[in-house]
């Protein structure tokens, strides 16, 4: 089934003119996660993937990344071309916020830009921001994209998506 994408305004992306299969390009975005009160990671280097259908992944240089509130947890999963990933919770105070973020420690070639760089799921914590603008999390359970207004659809996640 052939998907039409939003109408695409001046300064904007449609994910529907990004490529299938994925790709990896690094960016100098402005990235910040910031949950309880707490800096979890800020960046002008990290990579961001497209995939037609999904906003933009956003993956953090482990230097970026606050010390101590990545703890590795269990699971892996597959993806169709970055390889296995791993998992982990971050740990901001008290709070445990599980399975949050995820890398790729041995990726495919073509996404070798993403060698332990870690993505972020955004919805759980209390602000992530592409270039000061508070992103909206990518409908579903399981794609981690962020949507800010640079960005139009319609995206995949939501209610009747899973075929596209």
């Amino acid at each position: 089934m052939t998907r039409r994408g939003d109408p695409v305004g001046p300064g904007q992306e449609s994910v529907w003119s990004y490529p299938r299969p994925a790709i990896a390009e690094p960016s100098a975005c402005h990235i910040v996660i910031e949950h309880g009160g707490r800096r979890i990671a800020e960046t002008r280097s990290a990579v961001r993937t497209l995939e037609t259908s999904h906003p933009p992944s956003w993956y953090i240089p482990p230097a970026d990344i606050a010390p101590g509130v990545l703890r590795r947890a269990a699971g892996t999963s597959p993806c169709e071309w970055k390889g296995a990933a791993i998992y982990f919770d971050v740990v901001a105070g008290d709070t445990v916020l599980p399975r949050v973020g995820w890398c790729y420690p041995d990726p495919t070639p073509p996404f070798a830009l993403l060698r332990d760089h870690v993505a972020f799921y955004a919805g759980p914590f209390d602000r992530c921001t592409v270039d000061g603008e508070t992103v909206t999390p990518q409908p579903g359970r399981f794609y981690g994209g962020w949507i800010t207004s640079r960005v139009v659809g319609p995206f995949k996640g939501g209610p009747g998506t899973m075929g596209w």
